[in-house]
């Protein structure tokens, strides 16, 4: 069993299915899920990212993935991508129980993925969107709705994420249930996201898929991370998003995944 979830305001509509359904066709199950106040999950509020209920989530999902019929608990991987990648190291850290962790292009520095953001907008827009999520976080401690802003926008633009390419990529991979907002407060808990510890604690396989020119997530920010992990590490000459579908390094991303799950989750079982 592979469980997955999407990165940084992601939904499981939004590009996974390619993913999974490589899993599916080597004699993997997957299960793919939605954090709480995103896509086809319930939960209130709405479009608020909070790195703790997401890792939360994960725990949630493993152990309904092991309560399934026919499924091997000895035999769960974990899948993460961008935002997601982060997070499985940390779940995977403190379960015994994990047999595999695939960790595609992962954030796992929220100081430099913050440094690389800053880049794409003035000091001024800076300072008035965190100034933006303080109030936010604040009001959704009281139960009040937080503050939204675009999740990704143009070059230029208010967002969340407004690298070069980044609006087109989401648009390109959204599903019906995705939507571009997000809770202004969502830099604060990129800020909070440091794996070197979950890391270096991991005790099951990992694989760690670097893009050599990625723009979100630094290469040697990630580098730094898996040799912490003792990873198997592959590395593409790409950007961000050109590992996922509909772009021209998801094929050997995918069958990366596929040989790396196959050694660790389909040995055979002697009885």
């Amino acid at each position: 069993m592979v469980v997955m979830a999407h990165g940084f305001g992601g939904t499981k509509d939004s590009g996974l299915a390619p993913f999974a359904e490589r899993f599916a066709e080597s004699g993997m199950d997957v299960l793919a899920f939605d954090y709480r106040g995103f896509g086809a999950s319930e939960g209130t509020p709405r479009q608020s990212l909070s790195v703790r209920k997401q890792i939360d989530d994960y725990h949630s999902a493993v152990e309904a993935a092991k309560a399934l019929d026919g499924v091997d608990a000895d035999r769960v991987a974990l899948w993460g991508a961008s935002f997601s990648g982060g997070h499985v190291l940390t779940v995977g850290a403190a379960r015994a129980d994990i047999a595999a962790v695939v960790s595609l292009t992962p954030l796992t520095s929220g100081l430099a993925v913050s440094r690389a953001a800053a880049s794409s907008r003035d000091p001024l827009t800076s300072l008035r969107w965190t100034l933006a999520g303080v109030k936010s976080r604040l009001a959704v401690r009281r139960g009040d709705a937080p503050t939204l802003m675009p999740l990704v926008a143009p070059v230029g633009e208010p967002g969340a994420l407004a690298l070069d390419g980044a609006y087109e990529s989401y648009l390109s991979m959204a599903g019906p249930t995705w939507r571009n907002e997000i809770d202004c407060a969502v830099g604060l808990e990129v800020l909070s996201v440091r794996t070197t510890t979950a890391a270096k604690q991991l005790r099951c396989p990992l694989l760690v898929q670097i893009a050599d020119f990625d723009q979100y997530v630094p290469a040697d920010a990630v580098a730094a991370t898996a040799a912490h992990g003792r990873a198997q590490v592959h590395r593409y000459p790409c950007d961000h998003f050109d590992v996922w579908p509909g772009h021209e390094w998801f094929d050997k991303t995918a069958r990366d995944q596929v040989a790396f799950l196959s050694r660790r989750l389909l040995r055979s079982v002697v009885r």
